[in-house]
């Protein structure tokens, strides 16, 4: 099996902003241009907003296309397209006055027709007033299966595809229902999966299933041609739920005075101490690094995990936060010294941009 991503991290680094980086902002822009000819109002609004202040999740997303040798290009349209319909559904819940949970798993059948190649178009907005989008997301849709259906290997990833993108559009519902019921709905919710996983909080498995990495890695090495029934397992049980988990703990962690003055559900105040909290967040790192090594690549997916948690230390927001003086250390120590290195690097480009 040939080896295509970086190992390195200034090889890292010059591919993402030699080639992927402009790639991802060129597609934003075609996806951009569309959103600005939506008819309804309301939903140009989202859909622009969406773009206009997450595009930065498209930019980690594309990184996973390293993996894909000369088909990078393919993965980094899927990535695009789908993360356009996530962070746009997530605007269309988040305004929502409904707050009604068939209105949101119909919007987000889009997402299992994205994974489905094959699959017809259904009325998203079915439970809602506004519909006129000009086709824009049928088009996101029509995007990712367009990728997906020209993969020769994506029956290999398929299921596991859509089990990680059906687990987010739950996750998705259920966050975003009447703030009376959403504790009640995640507790019912991972009783019904709690085999699936190792002993956890049934926040932290809310957690585990709110990233889109898992979907993105198996899609990137399916479009590399490098994908048999025992990489795919072994990647899924990567990502699902360890790197996944430690990742959105993060950026609960880094949100939290952000989401108590908006009235917003953060996992991380369930944890009865920060002791506990910081604790729990360094061995969700140490047990994904444990599954790290079992995979192809392994430099590769340690740079990406050491990259996370340096980009949601470095962050401004975090020096706000109560016990943000010992957090951090501990958490850079335990991820090790590269890591170290990324946060210097981050805080000293904050700086300069500032």
């Amino acid at each position: 099996m040939t080896t295509y991503a970086p190992s390195q991290p200034v090889d890292l680094m010059y591919r993402g902003y030699r080639s992927i980086f402009p790639e991802v902002f060129r597609q934003l822009d075609e996806w951009k241009r569309k959103a600005e000819s939506i008819p309804d109002g309301e939903l140009k609004n989202q859909a622009c907003d969406s773009i206009e202040r997450k595009s930065f999740h498209c930019e980690g997303g594309g990184l996973f296309s390293l993996l894909s040798g000369d088909r990078w290009k393919d993965t980094v349209t899927f990535v695009v397209a789908y993360q356009t319909i996530c962070d746009y559904l997530d605007n269309l819940c988040d305004q929502s006055e409904s707050l009604d949970p068939r209105d949101f798993e119909s919007l987000h059948y889009a997402l299992e027709d994205a994974v489905h190649p094959g699959n017809g178009h259904r009325d998203y907005y079915f439970y809602r007033e506004e519909k006129e989008d000009g086709g824009y997301l049928d088009d996101l849709v029509d995007t990712c299966q367009n990728v997906l259906g020209h993969l020769p290997f994506y029956h290999v990833v398929h299921q596991d595809v859509a089990d990680l993108s059906a687990l987010y559009g739950e996750f998705q519902v259920h966050k975003h229902v009447a703030e009376e019921d959403r504790v009640e709905r995640m507790r019912t919710w991972y009783e019904k999966n709690r085999e699936r996983v190792p002993e956890m909080e049934w926040y932290e498995f809310s957690a585990c299933t709110a990233s889109t990495m898992g979907v993105y890695t198996l899609v990137a090495y399916c479009a590399g041609d490098r994908v048999n029934n025992e990489l795919v397992r072994r990647v899924k049980d990567c990502y699902f739920p360890t790197m996944q988990g430690m990742h959105i703990l993060l950026d609960y962690y880094i949100d939290q005075a952000e989401d108590e003055e908006d009235g917003e559900m953060n996992f991380c105040t369930y944890y009865e101490s920060n002791d506990e909290l910081k604790k729990r967040i360094g061995e969700f790192m140490e047990w994904t690094d444990r599954k790290i090594e079992r995979l192809p690549d392994a430099k590769f997916h340690r740079m990406l995990r050491e990259g996370v948690v340096s980009l949601y230390l470095a962050d401004e927001k975090v020096k706000e936060l109560p016990g943000a003086s010992s957090m951090v250390p501990y958490l850079l120590n335990i991820s090790g010294k590269r890591t170290w290195f990324f946060y210097l690097n981050v805080k000293a480009f904050h700086k300069i941009k500032a």
